[in-house]
């Protein structure tokens, strides 16, 4: 794991950067979460050739689930367990989305080999 990776692990479990729930919690959600999202960052990033698209999209994502849909958030109970970036929901999303992109990456990558031999 990267530095950064480590210094937000340190935040989460001995600061008081995480949700309402358990910090071993939020730090299981909120790994997968940044798994599952570094691989549409990645993809933004090569195929534009710039990082600006990625840096784009990480502070749209900043603002979207911190600034709009948090406060937007009704709690029910165990909502903190499911929403915002500590919860279950946007890490599921997130690893959603790193199949899409380990897919596309695993046929763009058959395309390439086959080009190259035929």
């Amino acid at each position: 794991m990267n530095s950064q990776g480590c210094l937000f692990r340190r935040f989460i479990l001995f600061a008081d950067y995480h949700g309402r729930t358990p910090a071993r919690y939020s730090l299981m959600c909120f790994t997968a979460m940044t798994v599952g999202i570094s691989f549409a960052l990645a993809w933004l990033r090569l195929k534009s050739g710039s990082l600006w698209p990625a840096a784009i999209m990480h502070a749209s994502h900043n603002l979207f689930i911190q600034g709009i849909f948090d406060p937007l958030t009704r709690n029910a109970g165990l909502t903190e367990y499911f929403t915002g970036e500590f919860g279950l929901a946007l890490a599921l999303a997130a690893m959603g989305v790193a199949m899409i992109f380990a897919q596309w990456w695993r046929s763009e990558r058959r395309a390439v080999r086959a080009a190259i031999a035929g």
